[in-house]
C-alpha cells in the first residue's frame, strides 16, 4: 500500500506522470468530460490546521472523481490527546478509502500513516507540503519548458513550502535559488539549493519568482521579528523588472498583500497565482487516482 507523505519516495518519472495525469484531467474538466475514476470512494480529511484551498480542492476534486469527502476538525479528534494517533488512524481506516491529514508535526503524520490501513496523503506538516509542490511544478510547466537553465527563485522564509519546492525541482534537475535573511534558510534540503541574501542578485534573469507569507500559522509570537527581518525581501515590481521579461510570479496563498508581495505584483500580467490555486485540485485528483491505481486516458 502506497502513501503520499514525502516527495523523496517518488522518482522523477512518477512525479512527471502525476503532473501529466493532472493536466489531462484539467483539460477534461474544461471540455466538460467526466473524470469519475473513483466512484463511491470516500476520502476522510482531518484538519489540525485550517485551510481554504486544501479543503476545497480535495473536497471538490473528490466529487469530480465520483467519490465523497468528509471534513473533520482536529479538535473533534484530539490526535494524541483525546485519543492516540494510532487508534484514530486504525479507526478512520475502517471507514475510508483514503485519508488526508493536515497537521503540525511531521512525526504525527508518520505515526498516523504507519498505523493506517488505507493510503494517507500529507496535506501539510511543519516539514513538508508535497501536494503544494506538485501543484507548483504543474503550474511552472504550464508556462515554462523544463530545462537545465530554468531559473526558479524562492524569496522569503525557508519553510515547508520552500523545502518541498526545492525537493521537487531537484527531482527534475532544476536548482532553486532561495533569497532569504540569514537564519531563515531551508534546513532539510540546504545542499540542493543555492542561498542568496541579496534579493536583486537572486532574481536576476529569473524565469520564476515565488514567495510565501513571512509569518505562518503558529508563529504569531515571532511576528515583529519576522516582519523586520523580511522587510528587504518584499517582491515588488522593481524586483520583477530584474528578472526575465516573461517571468512568472507564484504564491501558494493566502497572501498578506503589501507585506511579502505588493498588490500590483499580485494583480500583474506576470502573476499565475490563481492558476496555481486552481491546480491544487487537479494535482490532488491525480495523486488520489495514483494511490487508487487508476489512470485517466483521454
Amino acid at each position: 500500500m502506497a502513501h503520499f507523505l514525502d516527495l523523496k519516495e517518488f522518482s522523477e518519472e512518477m512525479i512527471l506522470g502525476v503532473i501529466q495525469q493532472a493536466a489531462l484531467m484539467k483539460a477534461a474538466q474544461n471540455e466538460g468530460l467526466p473524470t469519475d475514476l473513483l466512484p463511491e470512494k470516500v476520502l476522510t480529511m482531518i484538519f489540525e490546521k485550517p485551510s481554504t484551498r486544501t479543503r476545497l480542492s480535495f473536497e471538490i476534486g473528490m466529487k469530480q472523481l465520483g467519490g465523497h469527502a468528509v471534513y473533520v476538525k482536529g479538535d473533534e479528534v484530539g490526535l494524541g490527546a483525546r485519543e492516540s494517533v494510532e487508534d484514530v488512524a486504525r479507526v478512520v481506516s475502517r471507514y475510508s478509502d483514503y485519508i488526508m491529514l493536515r497537521t503540525f508535526s511531521h512525526e504525527t503524520l508518520l505515526r498516523f500513516a504507519a498505523a493506517a490501513t488505507v493510503p494517507v496523503i500529507n496535506g501539510l506538516t511543519d516539514k513538508a507540503h508535497p501536494c503544494q509542490a506538485m501543484t507548483d511544478l504543474m503550474t511552472i510547466l504550464e508556462n515554462k519548458p523544463l530545462s537545465d537553465d530554468l531559473k526558479v527563485v524562492f524569496v522569503g522564509d525557508g519553510n515547508n513550502v520552500c523545502e518541498s519546492l526545492i525537493e521537487i525541482m531537484d527531482k527534475v534537475g532544476v536548482q532553486v535559488t532561495v533569497a532569504c535573511p540569514k537564519g531563515y534558510e531551508p534546513v532539510l534540503h540546504l545542499d540542493k539549493a543555492k542561498i542568496e541574501h541579496d534579493v536583486m542578485t537572486a532574481v536576476t534573469n529569473a524565469d520564476v519568482i515565488y514567495t510565501d507569507v513571512w509569518v505562518s500559522m503558529g508563529q504569531d509570537d515571532e511576528r515583529e521579528a519576522r516582519l523586520n527581518a523580511f522587510k528587504p525581501y518584499q517582491v515588488t515590481m522593481d524586483v520583477l523588472k530584474q528578472a526575465k521579461d516573461d517571468v512568472i510570479f507564484m504564491h501558494c496563498l493566502p497572501a498578506e498583500r503589501d507585506f511579502e508581495v505588493t498588490n500590483d505584483v499580485m494583480e500583474s500580467a506576470h502573476s499565475v497565482v490563481f492558476d496555481q490555486a486552481e491546480n491544487r485540485m487537479h494535482a490532488q485528483k491525480a495523486i488520489l487516482t495514483l494511490l487508487g491505481g487508476e489512470l485517466y486516458e483521454q
